[in-house]
């Protein structure tokens, strides 16, 4: 058993170590309410650009709906933790920061691996969501007017794309493919824009990767700092027999 001494003298070091722990404990929560934030947004905003990516990947708001609500369980438990000294509780806060890192961790090797399938899966729905299109207000219709009316693009690879369609037969271009605002394109190329989407899309998503996989890399270095301190506080106190008076 240590002397009295020694454990007085190891307080200050301890104490040093849960300020920074509660300080990144509390970072993290915040994290997860952002995540919870973002997810709940996609879901309300988003729904319909995630089903042209793919079918499952309607189901992205609610993983980010359910990481974020994890983070803040796991804040919240990584808090209490530290404020108790607990040692053991302190190695279980430690155990999931290094589950939820190592799912991350795969979860971005799984997209990286698999970007390119994702890419074939973009082109192929949104194919078939032209050759389905009306303006009725379907929610695949309505993914493609806002596609092609933000990034001012039209069709997969090109305004030809649309002469393959019922819709074209029957009423010519849709508005959305539009080079000015309000015009009637009907059938005239020369009112529509040239360019296709697939590939405005992917420069879109290619451009921000760099920013994703930057964030992505700075939230696992993150918790690879907890995961480091978490550890040292349970080890310190589990060393010098430390308790709160």
């Amino acid at each position: 058993m240590a002397s009295p001494s020694r454990r007085l003298q190891t307080k200050p070091v301890i104490t040093c170590f849960k300020s920074v722990l509660l300080i990144y404990t509390f970072i993290f929560w915040i994290t997860g309410v952002i995540l919870l934030a973002v997810g709940i947004w996609g879901k309300v905003s988003l729904e319909n650009y995630f089903s042209l990516l793919n079918e499952k990947a309607t189901n992205v708001p609610f993983v980010l709906i359910g990481t974020g609500t994890v983070i803040i369980l796991l804040g919240t438990f990584g808090c209490f933790a530290t404020c108790r000294a607990s040692a053991w509780m302190l190695k279980l806060y430690a155990m999931f920061l290094t589950l939820i890192f190592l799912v991350e961790l795969v979860a971005a090797i799984v997209g990286f691996v698999f970007r390119h399938e994702i890419k074939n899966s973009f082109k192929n729905n949104y194919g078939k969501a032209l050759k389905q299109y009306n303006a009725t207000g379907d929610y695949r219709s309505n993914a493609v007017d806002k596609i092609q009316t933000t990034l001012h693009c039209c069709g997969v690879t090109g305004y030809r794309d649309w002469k393959d369609t019922n819709y074209y037969s029957e009423k010519g271009f849709p508005k959305s493919c539009c080079k000015l605002e309000g015009c009637s394109p009907q059938r005239d190329a020369d009112k529509v824009n040239n360019e296709g989407c697939f590939i405005k899309v992917m420069t879109v998503i290619e451009s921000e990767m760099g920013v994703v996989a930057g964030i992505s890399f700075g939230v696992a270095c993150f918790q690879l700092i907890g995961i480091f301190l978490a550890y040292c506080l349970s080890r310190a106190i589990t060393n010098n027999q430390y308790e709160i008076v």
